[in-house]
């Protein structure tokens, strides 16, 4: 790669909307599932403290992935740029200083 071009974002609006979309829709039916069990209040409370759980570890699970993703790619990167800095830098018929 020659230059240092900004990573674009891949995901398109309509991925955008339809993941924010099926995650209401999934969350809503999560809830509303809990609600009408028929079941003990300390039973629903604790099936709703699990799926808060299950969220947002979710989150905390796609962040970790995403940041070791992007680290990787920054080390490439960087790799990449003290690569092409020693080959613009070398000259193959310079005479070796003794």
């Amino acid at each position: 790669m020659s230059g240092s071009n900004p990573m674009k974002n891949k995901n398109t609006s309509a991925f955008f909307a339809q993941a924010a979309l099926a995650f209401a829709i999934s969350t809503v039916g999560l809830m509303v599932g809990i609600l009408y069990l028929p079941i003990d209040a300390w039973a629903r409370a604790f099936l709703a403290m699990t799926g808060l759980f299950v969220v947002t570890s979710a989150f905390t699970l796609a962040k970790v992935v995403r940041d070791a993703q992007e680290g990787s790619t920054v080390m490439s990167r960087l790799d990449e740029a003290r690569l092409e800095r020693l080959l613009a830098e070398h000259d193959p018929y310079r005479q070796p200083q003794l």
